[in-house]
C-alpha cells in the first residue's frame, strides 16, 4: 500500500551546489580529483590517461584525459 508523501519536510530538498556564471554565460571548470589510471594503447606507442572528477560534476561524469596534458596543465593534481 502506497502512502501519501509529505513534500512539507525540509529535510527531503536538494541543495543545488553554487556555480559562479560568468557574463558570457560561462563558468570554470577544475579538475577535483583523479579517479583512475589506464594506458591507450595507440599502433605503434601507448598514451598514459586518468579518470578525472571535475568540478560541479559528479564522479559518474568524469572523463578520460591524455595524462602529459593534465600533468602540464594541472600539476597540484600528481603531488
Amino acid at each position: 500500500m502506497f502512502r501519501c508523501y509529505d513534500r512539507s519536510d525540509p529535510s527531503h530538498v536538494l541543495r543545488e551546489p553554487e556555480i559562479e556564471i560568468f557574463e558570457e554565460l560561462t563558468y570554470v571548470e577544475e579538475p577535483m580529483e583523479i579517479l583512475d589510471r589506464s594506458v591507450r594503447k595507440l599502433r605503434n606507442k601507448e598514451m598514459p590517461m586518468v579518470k578525472v572528477k571535475w568540478s560541479h560534476h559528479s564522479p559518474r561524469e568524469a572523463t578520460w584525459e591524455v595524462e602529459e596534458h593534465m600533468r602540464d596543465k594541472y600539476p597540484y593534481l600528481f603531488h
